[in-house]
């Protein structure tokens, strides 16, 4: 099965002139499109698996994305973008500011699926599941938005109560179409082949289709988790377990921890190219610019460079909505959370999902006003916090070896978590960036970007 994933989606990528991503901007919102990755809303709770993923994904008003043929959607493409600034007032931002956006999406986010949309989701569904989805029509076709992704667009797909499966094609599907690439082409191919292998394995769920659009996934009856559930006793010492495991695998991949700082400084050559044209964006990103990041990027691969912490396969992207929490498994059980969404996931320094994860208990982004998140300082975890998510990563993983001093090991760990913090914060403010320039999801991106910079410096004062 593996073989045949990276030889059909590898043909269907590279058989065709590469594509150039248009960001138009409109005057008044267009047809929808839909990233991973900001959170889309829907009246139900219920979704699957995935990527990106991680982080906001969905439209952002006045934004429609085309294609044009010849260039590459790789981190060095050149985007061609026309932004036009909004024609309404301007209320206090989150950050104290002037914020034209914040009045454009006054009335939250959006819950419809457009035409468009709609009719390149039947016709994938129609052709990959084939079966019954063959025998219906598009006006019989069900489709609805998931609550989810920063990064991709989630959408339920269904066939309508009276069609009934005719064989063994699925009644439901996720459909995941992927945002703006910012790994560049190949980590889609990484990312389905580790996505087919975890399937495999029952790690995660199955893959119906692929193309070079996104891919159909199994649905899953769950809930994706909620922020504060990531505190929850029982809740936080699974996903210790889960993360332990996933360390434990052995995948066909690159085992050189290149990833982390690898990304960093592509983002960062990209930053130095951004033009916004938006003056809440101008005032924002010149906000950001004043911190010297290249100077402050120097201080954290020192600072992490001399943090001990062992390379193993990483998620590297452990937030509350790519843990599901499944249905149908009694309270007490051990096993009901499933972790999704691997397009970040890479060989890298363990701290890092431990600091992520440990960030992520801050933020909420199923917040449905501007700029779609809420973030909670206080919420990081506390010691006591940490060192129960620590005792359960280090028993599953056997991580305290032959060592007696078990004190001294979760001391370590927990150091070593909290310096590559410091990386999530910097790692997802630089990601945060690139994302206001060129996402169309529903999203405060450069609101986001200077939070997680804030964050960065206050982690810093405390671990540095």
């Amino acid at each position: 099965m593996i073989a045949s994933v990276i030889t059909s989606f590898t043909a269907r990528v590279f058989a065709r002139p590469l594509l150039r991503l248009n960001l138009v901007a409109h005057q008044y919102p267009p047809r929808h499109f839909h990233r991973q990755h900001a959170t889309m809303q829907s009246s139900q709770n219920i979704t699957v698996s995935g990527d990106a993923s991680h982080k906001p994904g969905g439209a952002v008003r006045g934004i429609s994305s085309t294609l044009t043929n010849n260039t590459s959607p790789t981190l060095g493409a050149r985007l061609v973008i026309n932004d036009r600034p909004r024609r309404t007032p301007s209320p206090r931002g989150p950050n104290g500011d002037e914020d034209s956006e914040a009045e454009s999406y006054r009335g939250g986010r959006r819950d419809e699926v457009d035409r468009d949309t709609r009719a390149r989701a039947f016709a994938w569904c129609r052709d990959f599941l084939s079966g019954s989805w063959k025998t219906i029509s598009e006006e019989d076709f069900e489709i609805s938005i998931v609550s989810g992704g920063l990064s991709n667009l989630l959408y339920k797909c269904s066939l309508p109560d009276h069609v009934r499966p005719v064989g063994d094609e699925p009644a439901r599907v996720l459909l995941r179409i992927y945002g703006a690439i910012l790994q560049g082409v190949d980590s889609l191919v990484l990312e389905s082949v580790m996505f087919a292998i975890l399937a495999e394995r029952t790690l995660g769920p199955r893959l119906f289709g692929i193309f070079p659009e996104g891919r159909l996934e199994q649905y899953i009856p769950s809930n994706r988790l909620r922020t504060e559930q990531l505190a929850v006793p029982e809740l936080s010492a699974e996903i210790a377990s889960k993360m332990a495991r996933f360390h434990g695998m052995v995948m066909p991949f690159n085992k050189e921890p290149k990833w982390l700082f690898g990304t960093i400084d592509r983002y960062m050559e990209q930053i130095k190219t951004l033009k916004f044209v938006r003056d809440t964006h101008i005032k924002k990103f010149n906000k950001v610019m004043k911190y010297d990041l290249p100077n402050e990027l120097e201080t954290l691969r020192s600072l992490l460079a001399a943090t001990h912490s062992p390379v193993v396969f990483c998620h590297n992207d452990v937030q509350e909505g790519n843990i599901l929490m499944l249905d149908g498994r009694q309270v007490n059980a051990t096993d009901k959370l499933m972790l999704i969404d691997f397009e970040y996931s890479s060989y890298n320094y363990r701290g890092f999902d431990f600091g992520n994860h440990f960030c992520e208990w801050m933020y909420d982004y199923t917040y449905d006003q501007w700029p779609f998140y809420k973030s909670s300082v206080d919420h990081y975890p506390t010691k006591e916090q940490q060192l129960h998510f620590i005792r359960h990563y280090l028993t599953e993983s056997g991580g305290y070896g032959d060592r007696e001093d078990h004190l001294q090991v979760e001391e370590e760990l927990m150091l070593e978590a909290n310096r590559f913090a410091l990386a999530s914060h910097f790692f997802w403010g630089l990601w945060s960036i690139i994302q206001a320039r060129i996402s169309t999801i529903e999203f405060g991106y450069m609101d986001y970007a200077l939070c997680r910079f804030d964050a960065y410096f206050r982690q810093k004062k405390l671990v540095a």
